[in-house]
């Protein structure tokens, strides 16, 4: 008979069977049966754990965020749902309230602030980044945060805002991460358990639906792999196949070395047309599709191609309901901008069963392709890779046009990580046995390269975390300088940095035993042959240097007129000199010694960049808010007290409230005045300036000004700019990019009133950059209003609402 178990057991054992419960319950609310990890990650949070969940694109972590949400409302706990972009934020919104219902579920994004202190509150880092900041109310009984996307924290330009979260959010709150597979999934996990408590790693490199690849070798469609079960050996057949192009000589063309359509060792292998690999598919049951097209303008264009092919995917039923629901969705906008936003073209391509989805596009015409898309209307989409971050938009083929891609300064070839991400749109669960993806072959491809490629699931998590001048006033403001220091160090970009110093620690240790070894093979009875074999290694230094800069005549005659170079020569026989009478010089084993000198001398040369790599690496980023609080300091944004502890000042306060890359020029732009002056549509203008970032191409355009105060005022913001930038440098700061004018006219335009199409035209932006780029001046509007003073306050205000008109007022509110 066992023995009887004690209250404490008892206890505990009643606790487990609870939490089990929790899981079993909410699992019963579900269409599907929860998967081990998913199993495993929802226990983990009902034991009190924070979870870093590491799954492939597609493989149902949500569950894991809507389990937490089910535990948080079943305790009577608030659960706020963050994400990287607005459009995952507003999906996720209308999601939660078809489950909870509107009085439950709030949302938070810039554009769109609904029920705040609702249990459930979904959005964007960003806003609960400065609710920490601002200690909101809305914190108040939090119980869990759910951070969708996390492994956006590597993004270099707002990814920092995660980790501030991470590292600022109270203690009890704990945490859901959810991450696509990355490969150092330990470390990130190891850094989360550190600083916000016990945290359970949960991996899985599973696919729900398994992925099938393949080829489009011409017009023939063939597997990438040996099989598609697992192995991952290149198709023989593949390799047969372009060994043979390779093969096939290419046609010479008129010019001397130049072959017709491709290098000589280049083969043309004949692509389809967009409309006949569409045909293709659907012959072999492949769509609906997704098209990865690296460039917009290709994106338009295949739509444009399958228009002209006079392609159709659907009915005449399916054609009604395209049409109603397209019409019901556009009816706010007014007729006069239809025509300009290519509106009836579009909604005829729809009616195909076709569109384009990219970043130009209006955001609400790209909504409607996401929903018609999922409704089974629209079968062929072709989207830049945008498309692959996290929206719930799943195909049966993901076909990949390319595996390269313009990064703004040449062609590079796509990582595994960005392959992973976009075929992971392939395969819809609960509908297709198996996803699909298609690699358009092309003759520059290597096959084992490809597969390589392909094979590889995973990439690396890297910080991109820095301090700023606004988060630098705001721990201020929250700790002293020292407890800021000490938050700053605990950040996952310092925890990788004291890694990668452990590890240079171990080579260091590594290299000082080599370096003993090298010092007791050249040791000399004589004398000291360290510093005979240094004088060597000068005059061999001095010597190349001399030979490479030596300046000669146009015949080749060498003139030794330079002084610098005649101190350089006498420099080196006194060296030669030194070596002479060096009591080493004269030892019989001399060259012996000097060939252990050799190696000692460059080992030592190399450990010395080691030291120095870790120098800078240890305690990085508390440097870097030093170097930040002394610059904040010299513009009086911080001042010392009697006691030595920083200070933020009446500047520092309104600093404070301004985010972004500018927030230092922005601050001082409302400290000296400069703007106080200016009318709706020139605050417009300026603050455009100011996010706007100008194309390659326009780089060296001359803007066209507005009329009025606009010039004076930006050339005073530009010295404003240049100033602060002379200081940036002085502190070994990050530098920022020069204010640009480029869209200034066409944003004072559009704030006096003028038609979408004219601003279109003089901005030279199609109409989804111009939504995104009125987002952004809005943005900076309204925290100019909230730390401005009268009449600027003001002056912004109306700005506001200026620019909230037409389109930009639809995509905001409709």
């Amino acid at each position: 008979m066992p023995p009887e178990k004690t209250p404490a057991e008892r206890f505990a054992e009643a606790k487990f069977k609870a939490k089990t419960s929790e899981v079993d319950d909410f699992a019963k609310l579900l269409k599907f049966p929860l998967d081990d990890f998913q199993e495993e990650s929802c226990r983990a949070i009902a034991r009190g754990s924070g979870v870093l969940v590491a799954a492939p694109t597609g493989a149902g972590k949500t569950v894991i965020g809507e389990f937490a949400i089910h535990l948080a409302l079943q305790r009577g706990q608030k659960v706020f749902y963050t994400t990287p972009i607005k459009a995952l934020s507003n999906q996720k919104y209308q999601e939660l309230i078809t489950r909870y219902g509107e009085d439950r579920v709030g949302i938070l994004t810039g554009d769109n602030n609904t029920n705040a202190s609702a249990d459930i509150v979904v959005m964007t880092t960003e806003v609960l980044r400065n609710m920490i900041y601002a200690n909101s109310l809305n914190l108040m009984n939090l119980g869990f945060v759910i951070m969708d996307e996390v492994h956006y924290l590597a993004d270099r330009f707002r990814g920092a805002v995660w980790e501030e979260v991470i590292l600022h959010l109270p203690r009890d709150v704990r945490l859901v991460s959810l991450s696509a597979t990355v490969s150092n999934a330990e470390e990130f996990g190891a850094w989360l358990d550190e600083v916000r408590g016990k945290t359970e790693i949960i991996v899985s490199e599973k696919r729900p639906v398994p992925l099938n690849q393949h080829v489009l070798f011409g017009a023939e469609l063939i597997d990438l792999f040996q099989n598609n079960m697992g192995d991952n050996r290149v198709n023989s057949e593949l390799v047969s196949m372009h060994a043979a192009k390779l093969r096939t000589p290419a046609i010479k063309s008129n010019r001397p070395g130049r072959y017709k359509g491709s290098y000589q060792n280049e083969p043309k292998i004949p692509k389809l047309s967009k409309p006949e690999i569409i045909e293709e598919l659907e012959d072999n049951d492949l769509l609906p599709a997704i098209f990865f097209i690296f460039s917009r303008a290709a994106c338009d264009a295949a739509v444009k191609a399958c228009q002209h092919s006079n392609l159709r995917l659907t009915t005449t039923e399916e054609r009604k309901e395209i049409r109603a629901i397209v019409e019901d969705r556009c009816r706010e906008i007014a007729d006069e901008d239809l025509a300009t936003l290519g509106y009836f073209e579009w909604l005829s391509n729809l009616e195909r069963g076709v569109a384009a989805h990219h970043a130009g596009m209006l955001p609400a015409f790209k909504e409607i392709v996401e929903g018609l898309f999922l409704k089974r209307l629209v079968r062929v989409v072709f989207a830049t890779e945008t498309l692959a971050l996290g929206i719930n938009m799943p195909a049966r083929t993901v076909v990949l046009d390319r595996l390269d891609k313009f990064n703004g300064e040449g062609r590079v070839q796509i990582t595994p990580g960005e392959y992973t991400q976009l075929t992971g749109r392939a395969g819809r669960r609960g509908i297709d046995t198996q996803g699909h993806s298609v690699i358009q072959w092309a003759g520059n491809l290597n096959p084992e390269m490809v597969a390589g490629l392909a094979s590889k699931r995973t990439y690396p998590l890297v910080s991109s975390f820095r301090p700023t001048f606004n988060m630098a006033v705001n721990l201020i403001t929250a700790f002293s300088r020292s407890r800021a220091r000490e938050v700053l160090e605990t950040s996952f970009a310092q925890f990788q940095a004291d890694r990668s110093v452990v590890h240079l620690a171990r080579t260091i240790r590594d290299r000082e035993i080599s370096l003993a070894g090298y010092a007791k093979s050249m040791d000399c009875h004589l004398g000291d042959f360290t510093t005979y074999a240094k004088l060597r290694r000068e005059i061999s230094d001095f010597e190349r240097n001399l030979s490479s800069n030596r300046p000669r005549d146009r015949k080749g005659k060498d003139l030794r007129q330079n002084s610098g170079r005649a101190d350089s020569e006498r420099k080196l026989t006194q060296l030669k000199q030194s070596l002479k009478s060096h009591s080493c010089h004269r030892c019989p084993e001399r060259e012996e010694h000097a060939r252990w000198g050799e190696r000692w001398w460059k080992l030592r040369r190399e450990t010395d960049a080691v030291i120095d790599q870790i120098e800078s690496r240890t305690n990085q980023v508390a440097k870097t808010f030093d170097r930040i609080c002394e610059l904040l300091v010299e513009f009086e944004y911080l001042s010392t007290d009697s006691s030595g502890e920083l200070e933020i000042t009446e500047a520092g306060s309104k600093l404070a409230l301004i985010y972004g890359e500018r927030d230092l020029l922005v601050a001082e732009s409302l400290r000296t005045g400069i703007w106080d002056r200016v009318d709706a549509a020139t605050l417009s203008a300026i603050v455009s300036a100011l996010v706007y970032e100008p194309r390659r191409d326009d780089e060296h355009v001359q803007p066209r000004f507005p009329r009025g105060d606009f010039e004076t005022v930006f050339l005073e913001t530009r010295e404003l700019w240049r100033t602060l930038e002379t200081s940036t440098k002085r502190n070994k700061l990050r530098p920022t990019e020069p204010i640009d004018a480029g869209v200034s006219y066409a944003i004072h335009r559009w704030v006096s009133g003028s038609k979408l199409d004219n601003v279109l035209y003089e901005a030279d932006l199609l109409v989804g950059d111009f939504i995104r780029l009125c987002k952004q001046i809005i943005d900076l509007l309204e925290q100019v209003s909230r730390a401005a003073d009268e009449p600027l306050k003001a002056t912004a205000n109306v700005a506001i609402d200026l620019m909230k008109r037409g389109i930009v007022a639809y995509s905001y509110y409709v």
